[in-house]
């Protein structure tokens, strides 16, 4: 069988229960179909124009399929539209299940107050950024996992687009806005969306200034989401070995960390006029 290359697909995470559970039943249907028409897996890969391992990798659920090769194997098959039904299915667990459980965590918040220390908040990056940010991991990724991380970040900024639009709050290490991630044009470019986003009536960017003698974000990263039923999830790097939680009495330390460090940043204002300085410096 011919080997997958990076344009077939993307393979299930381990762990991925929910993913694997969806490819299962795309491959269940897609090999029922296959034996009912009387074609060979070799048969099947020809007619659609991929290698049989492929066909064979999807069959039996370690493929993730991309949409094009449902919408093809569902005219070749005669499916009556029943692979291209499953679509939006595939379409969502062809995400990392970290980046699907943030997402789904922020798909329903009416409020996010987050600190981060050495990049843009995820949601505040350029796809240009975001590239190089995951180019540089080490160990490097794949190309497909680069990939699949780009789309998915990409998926999450649709809470822009809510209405009504969820607060949200963004505390940025000063580090962040001059550290030339990807060269000083991508950097330049970052600056500049920042600038953009921070006219919205609904975001604010604040921005923590190095030379800060007090400092209640020292312990990393931290992100508090409140929900519309009046419950939170939160997380910090230095409490609770980083893992999110939901229990009040829990969440009161990291909610109280997040207050602090917004009153010692800059005000939102100030802070438009300090990365309008650094843009002005690049």
């Amino acid at each position: 069988m011919t080997g997958a290359t990076d344009g077939d697909g993307w393979e299930i995470e381990p762990g991925d229960v929910q993913g694997a559970a969806v490819i299962a039943l795309v491959g269940h249907q897609l090999r029922a179909l296959r034996e009912a028409a009387g074609l060979r897996v070799s048969e099947l890969g020809a007619a659609l124009g991929y290698g049989e391992g492929i066909v064979y990798k999807v069959e039996t659920g370690t493929r993730i399929p991309r949409p094009e090769f449902l919408d093809k194997a569902d005219d070749v098959l005669r499916a009556n539209g029943l692979l291209k039904a499953m679509k939006p299915d595939v379409a969502e667990v062809r995400y990392p299940k970290k980046v699907r459980d943030i997402a789904a965590l922020e798909a329903k918040a009416v409020e996010l107050t987050s600190y981060w220390n050495h990049s843009p908040h995820g949601l505040l990056q350029t796809p240009e950024y975001a590239q190089a940010l995951f180019s540089m991991r080490r160990p490097a990724l794949s190309s497909e996992q680069i990939e699949r991380a780009m789309a998915g970040r990409t998926a999450r900024k649709s809470i822009f687009d809510r209405d009504p639009a969820p607060a949200l709050n963004f505390i940025q290490e000063e580090v962040t806005l001059r550290r030339p991630i990807g060269g000083r044009t991508v950097l330049r470019g970052q600056l500049e969306h920042l600038l953009e986003l921070s006219q919205l009536r609904t975001i604010e960017i604040q921005v923590m200034p190095t030379d800060r003698e007090d400092h209640a974000g020292m312990d990393g990263i931290m992100e508090v989401l409140k929900f519309g039923d009046g419950t939170a999830v939160g997380r910090c790097d230095g409490l609770y070995n980083g893992r999110p939680v939901s229990d009040p009495k829990q969440l009161r330390g990291i909610e109280l960390r997040c207050g602090i460090i917004r009153a010692q940043a800059l005000s939102p204002r100030e802070s438009l006029a300090f990365i309008e300085q650094v843009l002005g410096e690049l």
